[in-house]
């Protein structure tokens, strides 16, 4: 009789579990994410104004503080916001079962729905139009890892498989129209194709200016992102073949060779040392700016002025900004060259 006893109390306890487990197990940084989102389903990048993490227990008074930045709705792309979140809400579900994580990364995805424009771009910001807030947006690859989460639902994969069916053919909508925006918006020069600019005027689609120090121009930072997410298509078109080459023969025609930056010791500055750029035969980096018309490398200090050596940059922009990087190195070498081998050269 004992015995039968503890197998039932025991078959209880499981049956407990079970229901928790269907009703959903506690994240807490799911949890945090959906204190976080907003009524239009985004997220905003910041908390009181700056960076924050959300594996971190929040007070009761830090609650209160995020309802009422919630409510001013202020939404972005920037930084991974919004993406993030709900590629990260997507996990916790399928851990926990919790349906109100699915439900908050599916609002997610209608709020990048809703803030696509009818040209296929995505602005910054979502619904603030200000400033440049409303340009479309390569800058930091945030339309691209837009275009991403839709991807990922429309070919329903990345975990994205789980969300609602009816987000697949919008979804997959929203994709086509964001490749064709990306093909409208290739800078050319001389009748000749070479990449993108950083934001879009989202209007006229002619290169913009974001940022005082951030001027139209042609990136070779962004460009990465693009010709990589272009590259993934299945069986591309002539137009895609034909953008990814011509940035491709952009970025190595603009490489440059034999120097790198390094960060050398500056006592009394404020972070302690500065950025220089260095000689070494070893390396091979690109610039974020390039003159549309020259390709020639500029910079940019918060007055919006461009100058030409990276040298006359102030302290702060020089050591608070990429300026340099070595982002096409793999895509040249490696992925690139992959591509070539399987779409017929």
């Amino acid at each position: 009789m004992k015995l039968i006893t503890n197998t039932i109390r025991f078959a209880c306890t499981i049956f407990a579990i079970s229901l928790v487990a269907q009703a959903g197990a506690q994240d807490l940084q799911a949890d945090n994410m959906l204190l976080f989102q907003r009524a239009n389903g985004g997220w905003f990048k910041q908390f009181h104004g700056k960076a924050f993490k959300y594996d971190v227990e929040f007070t009761d008074a830090q609650k209160a503080e995020i309802a009422a930045e919630v409510q001013q709705g202020e939404a972005t792309i920037d930084n991974e916001a919004t993406t993030k979140e709900i590629k990260y809400l997507v996990k916790a579900y399928k851990k926990t079962n919790n349906q109100k994580y699915l439900e908050a990364a599916e609002n997610g995805i209608r709020y990048l729905l809703k803030a696509q424009y009818k040209n296929g771009g995505f602005p910054q910001y979502y619904p603030d139009k200000s400033f440049y807030r409303a340009e479309i947006t390569y800058n930091d690859n945030a339309m691209i890892n837009a275009m991403k989460v839709l991807q990922d639902v429309a070919w329903k994969q990345n975990g994205l498989e789980v969300v609602n069916a009816e987000l697949v053919a919008p979804a997959a909508d929203a994709v086509t129209r964001g490749i064709d925006c990306i093909l409208k918006t290739q800078i050319k020069v001389n009748g000749k194709l070479t990449a993108w600019c950083q934001q879009y005027d989202q209007s006229t689609l002619k290169p913009a200016k974001a940022r005082a120090y951030e001027l139209p121009s042609i990136s070779g930072s962004e460009t990465v992102g693009i010709v990589q997410f272009l590259m993934v298509q299945p069986n591309p078109s002539p137009a895609i073949k034909t953008a990814i080459k011509a940035a491709v023969e952009w970025l190595d025609a603009v490489k440059i060779v034999g120097y790198k930056v390094v960060e050398v010791p500056a006592p009394g500055t404020p972070k302690g040392m500065n950025r220089e750029l260095s000689p070494d035969n070893t390396s091979t980096i690109w610039a974020r700016y390039y003159d549309i018309d020259t390709n020639k490398p500029f910079f940019c200090n918060r007055d919006g002025i461009k100058i030409y050596s990276y040298q006359e940059l102030d302290y702060e922009r020089r050591n608070g900004y990429a300026w340099y990087g070595n982002w096409a190195q793999n895509l040249l070498t490696k992925d690139y060259p992959n591509w070539l081998q399987k779409n017929g050269g």
